[in-house]
C-alpha cells in the first residue's frame, strides 16, 4: 500500500458503501410477483463485523431501495442505511453533519455515475474493477476482487490494516 493511501486510510471513522455493484455484482434478480433478491458476499459481511469490531462506523448508500438491504445491514453491523437516494452527495453531507465528520474522515466506495459526487469529496474514494471507467478514474483505490465478489472485505481489510486494527481482529479467529 503507497503512503498516501494509507494516510488517507488511517483518518477513517465512517465507511460508506454503495449496494448494487459493490456490495452485489450489480444483477437484479426480480420475481413473477416483482419481488426483488440479491446476492451478498459472505466475505463482505464479515468483514463489516470486524471493521465496526474496530471502531470504524459503517453505512450503505444506494439508489435502490429494498428490504433485503436492510435486513442485510442488520446482519452485518451496518449502523446507517439510506436507500432510494437520487442525490448521493446531498444525503452523505447530511450524515456527515449527523455523526459530526469531516470529508477526511469517510471513504466512499462506489461503481456507477451517481456515485461520483462522494468519490470527489471523501477522504478515501474507493471502488471496483467492475466500475464505469469514469468512475474508477475518480478512485483513488481500485480493489483486485470485483464488486459482489468480495471487493468491500477487501476494502475493509485495507481501513483495518492501515490504522493497525487487522491483527486484532484476525487474532479472533486464529486462537
Amino acid at each position: 500500500m503507497n503512503k498516501r493511501l494509507v494516510s488517507r486510510a488511517r483518518r477513517i471513522r465512517l465507511a460508506i458503501f454503495d449496494v448494487d455493484g459493490v456490495l452485489t455484482d450489480g444483477t437484479i434478480h426480480l420475481s413473477a410477483r416483482g419481488e426483488e433478491t440479491k446476492a451478498f458476499n459472505i466475505l463482505d459481511g464479515l468483514g463489516f463485523k470486524m471493521l465496526a469490531d474496530s471502531g470504524v462506523q459503517l453505512a450503505l448508500l444506494s439508489g435502490r431501495k429494498s428490504d433485503i438491504v436492510r435486513l442485510r445491514a442488520r446482519e452485518t453491523g451496518v449502523a446507517h442505511v439510506l436507500q432510494g437516494i437520487g442525490n448521493k452527495l446531498a444525503a452523505y453531507e447530511k450524515l456527515l453533519r449527523k455523526l459530526g465528520l469531516a470529508d477526511a474522515q469517510c471513504s466512499f466506495m462506489g461503481d456507477d455515475l451517481p456515485d461520483i459526487p462522494v468519490l470527489r469529496r471523501c477522504g478515501l474514494a474507493l471502488s471496483v474493477p467492475n466500475a464505469a471507467k469514469v468512475v474508477r478514474e475518480h478512485a483513488h483505490h481500485v480493489t483486485e476482487k470485483a464488486g459482489g465478489r468480495g471487493a468491500a472485505r477487501e476494502a475493509c481489510e485495507l481501513l483495518m490494516r492501515a490504522q493497525g486494527t487487522l491483527d486484532a481482529q484476525m487474532a479472533v479467529y486464529l486462537q
